[in-house]
């Protein structure tokens, strides 16, 4: 392992990535607040701090374990879930959904508020590598951190999407996955099946969102 490329890498993604997660979390947090449950505004979880969001095994240790394990090809990590209440939700089914979308809807203006960046910068005549790079990065990383937490099965985003979309009886069916949920998951993207059929397809769709979003200004730099 090339320990200057692995601090490269980590220098790279470190903002984009503490961003991502951060704001992922609050706007959790923010939503639930937003739709009646203070329970991650009372313990202090919306914030923009990053230390309330960060768990030292999931956002740190694997990810670099995984990543020195399998030479960088494949990367997995989570943060600290923020304590939502959804029994103290004004409309516990209906607001779940908003809730849970709140995540990665923020991930998905991330991405926008990176790749907006990154054509300033062009449009400027900044060449700098590393800005360039890490522009490039932050829409990446929040892409990826959009679309996974979209995959409908519970404890991700998608799954509680799903449960508060679904007619009760099938709610109570796909809820009950939760205890397995994190197990399914990750055997799904050991396996590579998340990744050909929701990661990839889904990707290539927003990136192709994203392009129309950015083409007036684009346009507008050029």
């Amino acid at each position: 392992m090339d320990f200057a490329h692995l601090i490269q890498t980590v220098t790279l993604y470190a903002l984009p990535v503490i961003f991502s997660i951060t704001l992922h979390e609050a706007a959790h947090g923010y939503a639930a607040r937003y739709f009646g449950d203070n329970t991650a505004w009372m313990m202090g979880r919306v914030t923009l701090n990053p230390m309330k969001h960060i768990d030292p095994m999931g956002t740190i240790l694997l990810p670099l374990m995984l990543y020195f394990a399998t030479s960088g090809a494949f990367l997995f990590g989570y943060a600290k879930p923020v304590p939502v209440n959804f029994g103290q939700l004004r409309h516990p089914k209906r607001d779940m959904v908003w809730v849970a979308l709140a995540g990665p809807g923020i991930n998905f203006v991330q991405a926008l508020v990176w790749g907006a960046f990154l054509f300033v910068l062009k449009g400027a005549d900044v060449s700098e590598p590393f800005l360039i790079k890490m522009c490039q990065g932050g829409v990446l990383v929040n892409v990826v951190m959009c679309v996974f937490n979209l995959f409908p099965i519970p404890p991700l985003d998608g799954g509680r999407i799903l449960v508060g979309l679904l007619p009760y009886r099938q709610a109570v069916a796909v809820s009950r996955i939760e205890p397995w949920g994190f197990y399914i998951v990750m055997a799904l993207v050991v396996t590579k099946i998340i990744n050909t059929f929701w990661m990839l397809p889904l990707m290539g769709v927003t990136f192709a969102v994203l392009d129309v979003l950015l083409f007036p200004l684009q346009t507008l730099l050029q």
